[in-house]
């Protein structure tokens, strides 16, 4: 009897599944183990459907064509397959079937590539072009608000000075503090490298700045709750233009609420946690969540691209504003919706 030819295909990044003519899996290489949220000693023995089930309109055509090829012994290829697996998750994918026509060898090679990952990928090229030119226009926005500031700060100086009212003092510092902190922001974003000014800040005392100006904003018709991890530490950041890109979320959940809706901060760590492709110690994840009627599904691919918006009204720069900032400290932002409950997440590296 002519010997199996051995495999070492640990090393390779496609992920290599080896199966009998009846589906029994005889190996998993390690980007397979990965990808199917499995082990070697788990899977082998295991029939592949057990592992991985094909689900949907491509099951009746996977199971024929993997029919086909343990009959003929030609290879084949399953296009846009999509597999639950056993963990729960639901991938999509695409399948090379290959038989072994080795001598007393009727294994079939499975070569599966994830077209998740090959999407996210292409997502994330389409918006980074996206950013590079939402900084052209970020700065020729700059240049147009500066004026603007000066007089809005003008007038606010003026009013505190002319009622003496406690609470109306209290406003118009807000406003003066504020067109402060956006002149700085302009400053930086007219900069030659658009910089930040980074130091060693308390997420919380962002939150609960963006958190005052949305309450004075709401006028009670919509309510903040916090939900703080006190236990998170310092980290180095710029406080600014963190408080801008939050700010530019609340207020868009602020925008789409209805009477007595509710808009909740939610801050926490994740440990040994990935972030473009660069592995941190801690992140801080701070989360935006609003119970309004939800983004619809066609703009969910689309909306930290300049210039999209659901609203007739809107400019389409705040998500993306916010994206690019976040893009700056190495972070990113995500986003899950449905009616009812929509939560974007800010993500973080908590360096030191």
């Amino acid at each position: 009897m002519t010997p199996r030819p051995s495999f070492d295909l640990d090393s390779l990044t496609t992920c290599i599944v080896l199966i009998d003519e009846h589906g029994v899996v005889d190996m998993v290489n390690q980007a397979a183990q990965v990808l199917l949220e499995t082990s070697s000693q788990r899977a082998t023995g295991s029939r592949f459907e057990e592992l991985a089930r094909v689900v949907g309109d491509g099951a009746i055509d996977w199971h024929h064509t993997l029919a086909n090829v343990v009959r003929t012994r030609l290879p084949a290829v399953s296009r846009d397959l999509k597999l639950a697996l056993k963990t729960g998750r639901d991938i999509t994918v695409d399948v090379v079937i290959t038989p072994l026509n080795y001598d007393r060898d009727s294994r079939i090679l499975l070569e599966i590539s994830a077209l998740d990952r090959a999407r996210a990928i292409s997502e994330t090229e389409n918006l980074r072009e996206a950013q590079q030119r939402l900084q052209h226009v970020v700065k020729g926005m700059a240049h147009e608000v500066k004026n603007p500031l000066g007089g809005i700060r003008g007038a606010a100086q003026l009013m505190a000075r002319k009622f003496e009212d406690r609470e109306l003092d209290e406003y118009a510092n807000i406003i003066i503090s504020e067109v402060d902190r956006l002149q700085a922001l302009v400053d930086r974003m007219l900069g030659p490298r658009e910089s930040l000014d980074k130091r060693s800040i308390n997420i919380h005392e962002v939150t609960e700045r963006v958190r005052q100006l949305i309450e004075a904003e709401a006028l009670d018709s919509v309510k903040v709750i916090r939900d703080y991890d006190p236990s998170l530490p310092e980290f180095l950041a710029d406080s600014d233009q963190l408080t801008q890109a939050i700010l530019n979320i609340v207020r868009n959940a602020l925008e789409a609420a209805e009477a007595d809706s509710q808009i909740t901060i939610k801050t926490r760590s994740r440990r040994q946690f990935t972030l473009n492709g660069q592995r941190h110690k801690l992140v801080c994840a701070i989360d935006i969540i609003d119970d309004g009627p939800g983004i619809p599904d066609d703009l969910m691919t689309s909306i930290f691209l300049p210039m999209v918006t659901s609203r007739p009204e809107g400019s389409g720069l705040g998500l993306s504003i916010a994206q690019l900032i976040l893009t700056r400290h190495g972070g990113v932002i995500q986003a899950i919706s449905q009616p009812g409950n929509t939560c974007f997440t800010l993500l973080l590296p908590m360096e030191p």
